[in-house]
């Protein structure tokens, strides 16, 4: 499915949140579709159970993913997440990257061929 950094100073449940939360957003994992198990996935990377778990919680939490007792976990069904509270952060954190970008000399319109890639569309060059 994909591979994580063991030697990356990111810790390893946060780099699986991010893997997993790029493949729901590229719809490379679809609504409702069922993710592995803990365990199958504790074997497949190679790490230690309770880490896929606290991923598991953690994009549960930021509403990715739910759980049903004793069937496992799945993908979302409402592709925007509705989470005032991550869509914050994810602002914040835009804002830091755009003033550091704008800072490195990209200009406005960079930025918009960017995000218009993004969103799917082309960029225009």
């Amino acid at each position: 499915m994909f591979e994580l950094d063991v030697r990356s100073r990111k810790p390893i449940y946060e780099q699986l949140v991010e893997k997993l939360k790029q493949l729901i957003i590229n719809d490379v994992l679809k609504e409702d579709e069922k993710l592995p198990s803990v365990r199958e996935l504790a074997q497949q990377l190679t790490i230690n159970p309770n880490t896929i778990q606290k991923a598991y919680r953690e994009l549960e939490s930021q509403g990715y993913i739910y759980s049903l007792k004793g069937k496992g976990s799945f993908v979302h069904p409402s592709g925007k997440v509705d989470n005032e509270e991550e869509l914050k952060k994810v602002r914040e954190e835009l804002k830091k990257l755009f003033a550091e970008a704008i800072y490195l000399g990209m200009t406005s319109e960079e930025i918009a061929a960017l995000l218009r890639e993004v969103e799917g569309g082309h960029q225009d060059d």
